[in-house]
């Protein structure tokens, strides 16, 4: 399941956030934030967010978080997008549909 939104605000972090897209992947959710600098360029940050029970129960969220700069965004998307290639020939059982339903269920279930 994914969602997005538009935003115009300031973040604890550096940089302006401009755009952010959420989707939920199983245990984890992904964050695409497209963020400005105070020039005005952009960049984007992805954010890994895994959520985890605690010994009394209580959820607790561990983040892995990388900034991808302006100058890098075609090689990234050429190099992710070769290695989904040579998955999805290697492996096409990853990328039916029941697998995909199997992991929103099992997050849903938590």
């Amino acid at each position: 399941m994914a969602s997005d939104y538009l935003s115009r605000r300031d973040n604890d972090d550096f940089g302006e956030q401009i755009y952010s897209k959420a989707v939920r992947a199983g245990k984890r959710t992904y964050f695409f934030d497209v963020k400005a600098t105070r020039g005005d360029d952009y960049f984007l940050t992805i954010t890994e967010s895994r959520k985890r029970l605690d010994r009394d129960g209580e959820a607790t969220f561990t983040r892995h978080q990388m900034h991808l700069y302006k100058e890098d965004f075609h090689k990234f998307l050429e190099g992710l997008s070769d290695a989904i290639d040579y998955v999805k020939r290697a492996r096409p059982d990853y990328f039916n549909e029941q697998a995909t339903t199997s992991i929103d269920e099992e997050f849903d279930s938590l």
